[in-house]
């Protein structure tokens, strides 16, 4: 059975469907993730703090996988169970600092503006892959909250690949974004699950209004790319 991180998550029985999305928001930010455990795949050992990028087997070829952009018709060319990573580089990014480094696979970064970015990457996750990545993707929303619907869900993209010499590729992904509440944060989940990786990564930001939301969402884009395997 799938197992959240931490206790509590779950959508309470009372609350409307709209409020939805602020409380898997709030489990993100929150600390709770997704963690799909196998009892036959020992505990992986923590990694170092440093955003290495992923290594796979050779024979793969690991550079043509880089070389293209990954949509998510294309999730099959990676490596089988060998994690997407996740740069650091919002952490260079002019207003933003790091607050939190790698604890249990999550980084946040803090804006100076207020805004709050989450990016964690989870191993493991081949419970919740579903035949293709975008309905693989489509059941790690709901099993975030059961009530998420497919059509809640916007196609975008990340970069792929932090070879700054390299041609701009992209990688597919979902997005939740909810309506800003009167008074509240404006927010945005990003998320793939990569069946053939059994790996997840997703990115949550939460910012004081719209128009930082947007601009936080410029630089995640720009300085937060996934990871490619390499040899």
């Amino acid at each position: 059975m799938p197992t959240a991180d931490t206790a509590g998550c779950s959508r309470p029985a009372w609350m409307p469907l709209k409020a939805m999305a602020g409380v898997v928001l709030a489990a993100v930010l929150g600390g709770c993730s997704v963690d799909v455990r196998d009892p036959t795949v020992p505990e992986p050992v923590q990694s170092p703090s440093v955003p290495a990028t992923p290594t796979i087997t050779p024979g793969h070829d690991a550079e043509a996988v880089a070389a293209r952009d990954l949509p998510f018709s294309a999730g099959t060319v990676l490596a089988q169970g060998v994690p997407v990573g996740i740069s650091d580089g919002l952490k260079e990014a002019p207003g933003w600092k790091q607050v939190k480094d790698n604890v249990a696979g999550e980084s946040q970064y803090l804006k100076s503006d207020g805004c709050l970015v989450a990016a964690k990457v989870r191993g493991n996750q081949a419970a919740l892959a579903a035949g293709d990545d975008r309905a693989s993707t489509v059941a790690l929303f709901k099993y975030l909250d059961p009530t998420i619907l497919p059509e809640y869900l916007k196609t975008g993209t990340l970069r792929w690949g932090n070879d700054p010499e390299a041609p701009p590729r992209t990688v597919e992904v979902l997005a939740l974004e909810p309506a800003v509440p009167q008074g509240g944060r404006a927010t945005a989940v990003l998320a793939r699950l990569f069946a053939t990786a059994g790996s997840s990564v997703y990115v949550s930001v939460s910012c004081p209004d719209a128009a930082t939301l947007a601009s936080a969402r410029a630089d995640v884009a720009a300085s937060l790319p996934l990871l490619p395997p390499s040899n």
